[in-house]
This record gives C-alpha cells, structure tokens and sequence, in this order.
C-alpha cells in the first residue's frame, strides 16, 4: 500500500490493480494533482477492503479482472457498506455505446485500457467536483451496471436476482451471457423480464454454472436492448398514470349526470382502471370481487350469443326494477365503460348524456396508446 502526502484537501482516491506496474505509474502521475487529492494504491481486493475499513475513502478507481477478490466483488462491498463513494472502472474490453449510457446513468465512470493519464486525471477531478453532472457512486447502483462489469472483466459466473417474491438468474461464461432462467421462461424474454425490474438484491455465484445454453446474442446487443425495453416499460408505466388522471375527470363527470350512481372504466383484462360514485351511491363493495363476477358474466353471455352466431360486444344494457345497467365497450382496445343508474334515468337520457364522455375516453386512449398489449376479457 502506497499512500501520497497532503496537507491542503481531505480528499482521498484509492487505485486497486493486481498490476504493480500500473499502479505505481498512475500513482507517480496522480503526484501532480495533489492540491486536489491525496491518492492511495494497492494491488488487491482484499487489500483495498482492509484500506475501506481504516481510512475515509471518497473515490475508487479499480480494474475488474483481478485474482481471488474482483473489482465486481469489491464493487459489490462498496455498494453495501460505503454507497456514497465515487467509483471509476479501468478496462481492456470496452464498447462505447454501452459505457455511454452507463456513464449516463451516473452510477460510476468507465476508462479504457490503454488510456492517456491526462484524461485519467481529468475525469478523478471532474467526478469528485461532480462537474457536468457526474455523480459516480453506487448509491444507484443498478442490475445493469453489475452485468456489464461482468461482460467487461470476461468473467464466469451467475447473477441471482430477487425482487418481492420473483427470482431470477443470469449466467455468464467468459463475459458472454448464455442462459438466463424466470420460473418456466428461459433465455432471452427471461433476460430481458429480469432487467425490467425496478430493483431487488443481487447474489454472485462463481460455482453455479448454466447446465444449458439458451442464448446467443451478444452481450453488448442483449444489454441495450433490455435496457431500451426498461425504459419504455417506465414510458408506458408514467403515460398510463397521466392518462388515469385524465380519466378520473371524465368518469368524475358522468356521475355528475342525472341519474348516475356509478361510473367504472374497465381494462381489457377486466381490472378496473377508474372509478367514481356519486353521493347517493351508499355502501362499500369489492371492487375486485365486482370485476371477478362481471367477467364471468360476460364469458357467459359470449357463449351464449355464439350459439346464434353472434359476437363483437358493443353495449349491454341491463334494466331492472330499481335502476339500470350500460356497459359499453371501446373500439379496437375493447376496454369499457359500465354505468350503473338509478331509476329516475332511462337508456336514452343514458346513451345521450355518456357519448360526448365517451369521445373524451377515446382521445385518451389513443393519445396515450393505452391497452395495446392488453388481452380482451
């Protein structure tokens, strides 16, 4: 362990490279930035965990491939017990479209071996002044991020990833992703299903190895494309949140019409999506239970009008002695609306009264490209 002498800042940098060469050299050079930072080197991951442990460490710069402790096993510590420290990945096996949007995300900064030291020296200062919105520490680290130090560092092992009750693993051989496994689904929809979520912990397993090998992509390929999924699943997730409130205003209206009780917008799976009621509308109901039955009933009423060869529902309407019952369905997406009426309305006040309401939900619906994926109940 070699440690630089400075009296004007408290900031201290760590190198860990298993190359001894290397380390002196970059240490030699960082010599020239001491009124920045003092600097720190060693030669193992071990050591640079006995170093975390004793001395207050604001940025690390380490290489991944390394004996017995690797920089992914040291970065995983870091990310544990000291998330606020700046991080900087040495190298040989870059791809820039992937260190691009790694350095995007801001977890930590990636150099590439062979690397001139001034751009060494240039990006310590820029991370730990955090200029141009460098952040560098593990605080977000991602499961992205772990997978790509994995492909970079060529390494053999799997990545067991648990969020909620889901478990999920991906397994690596050289760097190369070969088989990822979901419960049932296998390969790359199970890669590409384990990215998409939004966080969970990570296990490292250096002995258990793929008994199969279910994918072929390349990594960099699998990556940004699980990536780009990953952020359009956000997309859909806030558009879908914008698109309920606006909605909520429309179903809001209808039971502002005369009669009205209750106004609930269905999904296409049958969950509903929004709902209100009107004053009069007394009483508590599970509104869970009320979309179970509901699409048992109409499965049944399907089955029945396939009989006379009938099919494609557009409007149901329900009478009863004390009130009335519209259910109408939206072109293409066949999410629908059901109004529940007391008997002061009639159908015909009904069927005026929601179609200007009816226009609001299909502006909504295609603005927002609503229940594209969803199945028809």
């Amino acid at each position: 362990m070699r440690f630089s002498e400075n009296k004007v800042t408290d900031k201290t940098v760590l190198i860990v490279d298993d190359e001894e060469d290397l380390t002196w050299s970059i240490g030699k050079h960082l010599e020239k930035d001491r009124e920045y930072y003092r600097h720190m080197t060693c030669n193992s991951g071990a050591e640079a965990l006995a170093i975390l442990k004793k001395h207050p460490i604001d940025m690390v710069i380490t290489d991944i491939r390394m004996p017995e402790i690797s920089g992914l096993d040291l970065l995983l510590k870091i990310g544990e017990l000291y998330p606020h420290i700046k991080v900087i990945i040495m190298t040989a096996y870059g791809n820039s479209e992937v260190q691009e949007q790694a350095n995007e995300r801001g977890c930590f900064r990636y150099i590439e071996k062979p690397f001139e030291i001034r751009e060494l020296r240039e990006l310590i200062r820029d991370t730990l002044e955090e200029k141009k919105g460098f952040r560098g520490s593990l605080e977000d680290f991602q499961l992205g991020d772990l997978i790509q130090m994995n492909c970079l560092g060529r390494l053999s092992n799997s990545i067991r990833v648990t969020s909620g009750a889901r478990e999920g693993i991906i397994f690596f051989e050289d760097g190369n992703i070969i088989h990822a496994q979901l419960g049932d689904l296998v390969g790359e929809e199970a890669f590409y299903e384990i990215i998409s979520w939004p966080g969970g912990k990570f296990t490292l397993n250096k002995s258990l190895r793929a008994e199969k090998e279910t994918i072929l992509k390349g990594w960099q390929s699998l990556l940004l494309e699980g990536l780009r999924r990953k952020d359009e699943a956000g997309n859909a997730e806030l558009s879908e949140e914008k698109a309920r409130g606006e909605m909520q205003k429309v179903v809001d209206g209808l039971v502002g019409t005369k009669g009205v009780r209750l106004a609930i917008f269905f999904k296409p799976d049958g969950s509903a999506f929004v709902q209100a009621r009107s004053e009069s509308c007394t009483g508590e109901f599970d509104l869970v239970a009320v979309s179970v039955k509901l699409h048992d009933f109409l499965n049944d009423g399907d089955k029945l009008m396939s009989t006379f060869n009938i099919s494609g529902r557009k409007e149901y309407s329900l009478e009863f002695q004390n009130g009335l019952l519209k259910l109408t369905w939206m072109p293409e997406t066949r999410s629908y609306l059901m109004l529940l009426a007391d008997q002061s309305s009639n159908f015909g006040l009904l069927r005026i009264e929601s179609k200007k309401y009816l226009r609001s939900v299909a502006d909504i619906i295609r603005k927002y490209g609503l229940f594209k994926k969803e199945q028809t109940a």
